[in-house]
Order: structure tokens, then C-alpha cells, then sequence
């Protein structure tokens, strides 16, 4: 997959993910890359903050002050209702989007 393809795809796709990683549990700026950048989706912490500055303008997450158990007060990321609804409907579309997707580059005449 050439690169610029595959930036294209994460970009179309990530805002989703981060909706998805928060809808497990609200979390921290920080956290939240590391599991963006572990599964290649961003390319480091300074990707995420436009990202999350997005869906914050959107209403989709909100933020708080939060307990960091370790140091100072970490500011944390959740879901409001209307990013839950975001994320459902996105579920909703995703599986036969990239079905058709797989069987429109797939090939196969069958």
C-alpha cells in the first residue's frame, strides 16, 4: 500500500477510533495516542489534538480535570451523547462499507 493511500485511509478513519477507544473508558490525551500509535492510526502525540479538538467543536467528546494517581492533574477525554450516537451510527455503516469495499478490490470474478 503506497503511503499516501494509507494516510488517506487513517485520515477518513481516526476521528472513529478515538470515539471508540473513549466509548471503552474515559482517558487522558497521552493514553489515547499510544493506543492510536500502537495500532497505526496516528503518527505520534501532536496528530491527536487536532483530532480531539474536532470532535470536541463537533460535541462529541468532552473534557475534564482528572486525578492522575501519579503527578499533576491530567486533563481527561469522554464521550458525550452525542459522540456515543456518532459512534453507533458509524458502527452501523462500517461493516457493509468495507464488505462492498473488499468485494469491489478483491479480484475475484466470482
Amino acid at each position: 500500500m503506497t503511503a499516501d493511500v494509507g494516510a488517506q485511509i487513517r485520515k477518513g478513519v481516526v476521528e472513529y477510533c478515538a470515539l471508540g477507544i473513549l466509548s471503552r473508558e474515559p482517558m487522558y490525551g497521552w493514553r489515547l495516542s499510544e493506543e492510536l500509535v500502537e495500532r497505526g492510526m496516528i503518527a505520534s502525540i501532536g496528530t491527536l489534538y487536532p483530532v480531539l479538538g474536532r470532535l470536541k467543536d463537533r460535541g462529541l467528546i468532552t473534557s475534564y480535570a482528572g486525578e492522575s494517581g501519579s503527578g499533576p492533574v491530567r486533563k481527561y477525554y469522554k464521550l458525550t451523547p452525542a459522540g456515543e450516537a456518532e459512534l453507533s451510527e458509524f458502527r452501523r455503516q462500517w461493516e457493509p462499507f468495507t464488505r462492498s469495499v473488499q468485494d469491489i478490490v478483491a479480484g475475484d470474478d466470482a
